[in-house]
């Protein structure tokens, strides 16, 4: 069974876990939002996202990536060189205002992973910052994207879908945060380096909260929507009870990770099965 978990750890590794949970998302705005999916802008951002992130893992240092030693890391490079291929394939067919809207996004992921600040290598490193960019960059790909490829102006509700989604990742992202505190710089500053494990984690409870009711806020909402992010933010508050310091291996990054997965399995029932949402 070693090569069962070989193949587990490379699609964790190569960031194809994180690609899909992605992908997801962009699919939960679809079903929430009622609007029809853009399967270019999707495989755009599941294949962008696979390169995106293996850069930003292992790319950061260039002479590094390029040349690289291990079979295991040329298997990641392989993947991330065609994946970029996919991506610029897909690329072809999205509109001026997607792409607007990537530029954006590729900007502020430039930022996330360059060293453009005088005091600090980037602004992954720029304290208590990481965690609202990642947050920012995620909202913005998995919301406005597929907004802006079908022509849908940024109205309240597409506001209020975007500002619960920057509350979902930054909920997620506290887990890492926490199992990352024995490997961050004290100068990173993040949210359980600056209040502890404890405040943080009662700071996403909270967080989660107004996830939720923040779902009232919209001009309509269907009962099937109060449903599905009742159940998640369930999931979202039991995140934070459960979440310590020391964690198994794949807690984080596959458990955590698998959330938007379940997210849009579970409005995909209902749209499949239930035939009720939106």
């Amino acid at each position: 069974m070693k090569w069962l978990k070989h193949v587990f750890d490379f699609y964790l590794d190569a960031s194809i876990h994180v690609a899909l949970a992605i992908y997801a998302l962009v699919q939960v705005t679809c079903i929430t939002l009622n609007i029809s999916p853009d399967y270019h802008v999707s495989f755009f951002v599941l294949f962008g996202s696979i390169t995106c992130y293996n850069f930003i893992k292992y790319g950061v240092e260039a002479e590094k990536y390029i040349l690289v030693a291990s079979q295991y890391h040329k298997g990641i490079q392989f993947l991330s060189f065609l994946s970029f291929g996919f991506a610029i394939y897909h690329g072809r067919f999205l509109s001026l205002n997607v792409w607007i809207g990537i530029v954006g996004l590729i900007f502020l992921t430039g930022l996330y992973a360059l060293p453009v600040l005088p005091k600090a290598k980037n602004l992954r490193s720029w304290g208590g910052l990481k965690i609202f960019v990642v947050a920012l960059v995620w909202a913005g790909t998995t919301v406005l994207l597929p907004v802006l490829a079908n022509n849908q102006p940024v109205l309240w509700n597409v506001g209020v879908e975007t500002f619960q989604r920057l509350i979902v990742i930054f909920i997620l992202l506290i887990p890492f945060e926490i199992r990352d505190l024995a490997y961050d710089k004290a100068e990173l500053k993040t949210l359980p380096q600056r209040y502890g494990v404890a405040r943080t984690k009662i700071f996403g409870g909270f967080a989660s909260l107004l996830f939720f009711f923040s779902t009232f806020l919209k001009d309509d909402v269907s009962v099937e929507e109060v449903f599905v992010k009742g159940v998640l933010f369930i999931f979202l508050g039991g995140l934070m009870f459960i979440t310590k310091r020391n964690q198994s291996k794949y807690y984080a990054s596959f458990w955590v990770e698998a959330i938007p997965l379940f997210w849009y399995a579970l409005a995909l029932v209902l749209v499949r099965i239930l035939n009720v949402y939106p």
